[in-house]
């Protein structure tokens, strides 16, 4: 039993992900206010995009410098 239940999961990771990830984030803006959650969504999604950004390249100078010019 508790092999399907985890392949039932696994099948649906994205949105577990997603659910997750509005929870917190509707926590963030009941907590804290909505100009300070959007804040702290936008960071999130930031250093998201730059570990992505490192994962797939490895080279994080090239990617700050091109974001500061």
């Amino acid at each position: 039993m508790s092999k399907d239940f985890l392949n039932e999961l696994l099948a649906h990771k994205g949105k577990i992900f997603g659910t997750i990830i509005g929870l917190i984030i509707g926590w963030i803006v009941i907590r804290y206010g909505v100009i300070k959650g959007l804040f702290v969504a936008l960071c999130v999604v930031i250093g998201f995009v730059l570990g992505h950004k490192y994962d797939t390249r490895g080279d994080i100078d090239d990617l700050i410098t091109r974001l500061l010019r």
